[in-house]
C-alpha cells in the first residue's frame, strides 16, 4: 500500500462494506477486492478482511439476541461447529499459499455472488417451509455436521457464508425463519471470530489496514441500520451481485 489514498479507498470499502452487510449482505465483495486493488496480496487481504469485519458480525448478532432466546442447546451445538470449521477454513487457506488461493480468487467471487442473488428464493423457500421447533438427537448431529463443512468454506473466504449456513438450518431444523435467521447470524459470527483469531498469529495481517477497515466498517454498519427500511435490500443485492460478477471478469481475463 503506497499511502493516504491507498487507506482511503480501503476505508470507503469497508464502510461500504459495512452498510452492505447491515441492509442486504455481501460486503466483501466489495472490501476484499478493494485491498487487492491497493497492491494487497490475495491471502494477505482475506486474513485482513476477515479481520477488519468482525465486528460487524457482532453488532448484528447482539441485536438478534432476543431471538436467541431459548436456543441455548443448539447454540451449545453449533457455536462450536462453527468455530472449528472456520479454524479448519483458516488453515487451508494457509496452507494454500499465494498462487494457488489467487487463481481461485475469481471463481470464489463469482460463487459468492452466486449464493448472494440466489439468497431471496432460499428465504422464500424458508418461510414456505419451517414451522414448529421439531427435532430429533440425529437431526442435531446432522446440523452440526453440515454447519461445520459450511463454516470451513467460511473461514477459506467466507463471502455468501451466512446464505449456505441459513439453508443449512432450514432444511434439517425446523422453527420460525426469524429464529434461524439469529441463529444463522450467531454461527456466522462464531466462524469468522475463529478464522480471525487464528489469522492473529499468522503474520499475514496487514494492521494498519485491518484498523482503518474496522473504522470504516463500524460507521458502515450504523449508517446501514440507520438507512433499514429506506432501502430495498433487493435493488441494493442486485447491485453487489452485479459488481462481484464485473471485479471477478475482471481477475479471469488478468
Amino acid at each position: 500500500m503506497a499511502g493516504g489514498a491507498d487507506y482511503l479507498v480501503i476505508f470507503l470499502a469497508a464502510a461500504a462494506a459495512g452498510a452492505v452487510n447491515a441492509l442486504a449482505g455481501g460486503g466483501t465483495l466489495i472490501s476484499f477486492p478493494a485491498l487487492m486493488a491497493v497492491g494487497v496480496p490475495a491471502v494477505a487481504a482475506n486474513v485482513t478482511n476477515t479481520v477488519a469485519l468482525c465486528p460487524g458480525y457482532l453488532g448484528a448478532t447482539l441485536a438478534q439476541r432476543s431471538d436467541l432466546r431459548c436456543q441455548g442447546d443448539r447454540l451449545w451445538l453449533l457455536l462450536p461447529a462453527g468455530a472449528a470449521g472456520g479454524v479448519l477454513g483458516g488453515l487451508l487457506l494457509l496452507l494454500s499459499g499465494e498462487r494457488l488461493f489467487g487463481a481461485l480468487v475469481p471463481y470464489l467471487i463469482l460463487l459468492a455472488a452466486g449464493l448472494l442473488a440466489i439468497q431471496e428464493p432460499v428465504r422464500a423457500w424458508l418461510t414456505r417451509r419451517v414451522g414448529p421447533a421439531r427435532e430429533s438427537g440425529a437431526a442435531r448431529a446432522a446440523t452440526a455436521l453440515a454447519v461445520a463443512g459450511a463454516a470451513v468454506y467460511g473461514g477459506y473466504f467466507g463471502a455468501g457464508l451466512s446464505v449456505i449456513v441459513l439453508a443449512v438450518l432450514g432444511l434439517i431444523l425446523h422453527d420460525s425463519l426469524t429464529r434461524l435467521n439469529a441463529l444463522k447470524q450467531a454461527i456466522a459470527l462464531a466462524t469468522n471470530v475463529a478464522a480471525a483469531v487464528y489469522f492473529l498469529f499468522s503474520g499475514q495481517v496487514v494492521w494498519t489496514a485491518a484498523l482503518v477497515m474496522a473504522g470504516g466498517a463500524l460507521l458502515g454498519g450504523v449508517a446501514g441500520g440507520r438507512l433499514a427500511g429506506q432501502l430495498r435490500p433487493a435493488v441494493l443485492r442486485g447491485v453487489v451481485v452485479i459488481i462481484g460478477v464485473a471485479v471477478a471478469v475482471v481477475y479471469l481475463l488478468r
